[in-house]
């Protein structure tokens, strides 16, 4: 695992220091590793939707909408986004 430093003013110390203390994380790399997961699930949350949205421009105008339609369009689109992922992962 890699070791990242930073500098916080005293003030993000304490805050940090106090949500470790109160929402049950180990330690302070706990807390940042999760806030760095929501991050990334933000991220990826907006490329869904971004992506889901391209397809509604879709120019099949003989596709009927349904939530099976939606279903399938966002597993079609997480196995995509799992392949490149796995792809830049390979060494």
């Amino acid at each position: 695992m890699t070791t990242v430093t930073i500098s916080l003013p005293e003030s993000l110390k304490e805050f940090v220091e106090g949500q470790v203390r109160t929402k049950g994380y180990g330690n302070v790399s706990e807390y940042f590793r999760g806030l760095l997961r929501e991050a990334q699930e933000r991220e990826a949350d907006q490329h869904l939707e971004k992506l889901l949205l391209e397809a509604l421009d879709d120019p099949r105008p003989d596709i009927e909408i349904t939530p099976e339609y939606w279903a399938q369009k966002r597993y079609s689109i997480l196995a995509r986004l799992a392949e490149r992922k796995r792809k830049s992962e390979a060494p």
